[in-house]
Formats: structure tokens, sequence, C-alpha cells
């Protein structure tokens, strides 16, 4: 099998700008707003373009692969903030521990505990689920308030909410970034983790203050093995 391309720093570093003015237009808070670079199945690579590009805050969805990379980067210049994007399985957060900045996927106090165990006072952002489709990771809107509650119980440091857009219909977003905004709002938490590569301009304009991106900046991603 032939290996996929490594990102072109230069290449990444023009859809950063292109990111970076399409978020001047559409949010209306552009200084709110941090990318973070989701390089889930690049190489190493992706990751050494993105901070050459200027880019600290990095996601990934697997804990190997968050490791491994985590790894690659070497002395010079400040860590990255390495977000965890993907499901919070407990046997997994020793490992983690040490090197996630913030993680996205929380859904039950049983993960905020494992958490807080290895990591006191760590940054979480409850995920939401707005879809209702069958298998979907996150709460409910409803179930939000006290889930948070647990959570900083735990003396974590809840800062916000995440949600995932449906698949396909980027359009669909827009009512389930709206409600998610308004709730962050109702709670007091000023970070909203919303809108990937293809739902990119409703989650701006619905109050998104974090955007996760990997193809729009790295190109199509690789089959994973």
């Amino acid at each position: 099998m032939t290996e996929p391309a490594a990102p072109d720093p230069a290449v990444v570093a023009e859809r950063l700008a292109a990111l970076r003015e399409l978020i001047d237009q559409r949010s209306p808070d552009p200084g709110s707003v941090t990318v973070v670079a989701v390089t889930k199945g690049f190489g190493a690579e992706a990751v050494a373009a993105a901070r050459m590009a200027g880019l600290d805050d990095l996601g990934e969805n697997y804990a190997d692969e968050l490791v491994g990379k985590a790894g690659s980067v070497g002395d010079a210049g400040p860590a990255p903030r390495w977000h965890f994007l993907g499901a919070v399985q407990r046997n997994k957060v020793a490992r983690l521990a040490p090197l996630v900045a913030c993680w996205q996927g929380v859904t039950r106090p049983e993960e905020g505990r494992a958490i807080a165990a290895r990591r006191p006072g760590a940054t979480v952002l409850v995920q939401v689920d707005t879809t209702g489709l069958p298998g979907r990771h996150g709460v409910g809107t409803g179930a939000v308030p006290a889930l948070v509650a647990a959570l900083r119980e735990e003396h974590l440091d809840v800062a916000g909410l995440m949600t995932v857009g449906p698949p396909d219909d980027p359009r669909a977003s827009r009512a389930g970034f709206r409600s998610v905004n308004a709730l962050a709002d109702r709670l007091q938490l000023p970070v909203r983790s919303m809108g990937m590569s293809d739902d990119l301009v409703a989650a701006l304009e619905e109050g998104s203050t974090m955007v996760r991106v990997g193809r729009g900046l790295f190109g199509e991603r690789p089959p994973r093995r």
C-alpha cells in the first residue's frame, strides 16, 4: 500500500490563513475562537506542519495516536496543548492524563472521577448530543446541568460544552449549535467547541469559540489501518 503524502507545511499555512479569514467574517467575536488542528489519522508530519503554521492546540480521537504523536514532539519551543476528542475510556486515562490539556468528550461522572484521580483540576468539556441519532456519543441537553455540577464536585475545571453536528448535512447542524450556545450561556461556561471542516460557517455564526479542523487543514484523511 502506498503511504499517504505528508501534509505540505506551506499548504497547511495557506489553509489556516483562509480559515482565520473565515473566522473573521463569520464569528461575532473572532478573537475568542481557538483553532484545534485535528491530526487524527495523519502521521507525525501533520503535527510538525501544524506547529510550523503556529497552531499549538492539537486534537486526537485515539489514545494510542495521541501518545505516539506526543512522543514525536521535540523539546524546541512550548509543548502543544493536546485535546482528547474521543470517548473517555477509564482504562486509558492513566496513559493520557500526563499529556492531555483538555478532555472534550466527558459524558459521565465516572469519567470525570477517573480523570480527576490522575490529573486533579483538569480542564474538561461536556459533550452534548443534539442529534438524537442512535449510537451518538454525548448527553442530552437536559442532563447537562447535573453533569456539570457532578464534575465540579470532582474539582475539575468544567470550561464549556462540546458537540458534533449530524453527518452528511451541515445545514442541519445550526439548530443544535444554537441550543448548545444558549445552554453554555445559561450555565456561564465560556467555551463552546462546535464546528468541524464541513459545518464551520454555521458553528461560527452560532457562537462557537473553538473549532476542530482536520481535513480543512491537512487534506483528505488516509484510511484508518
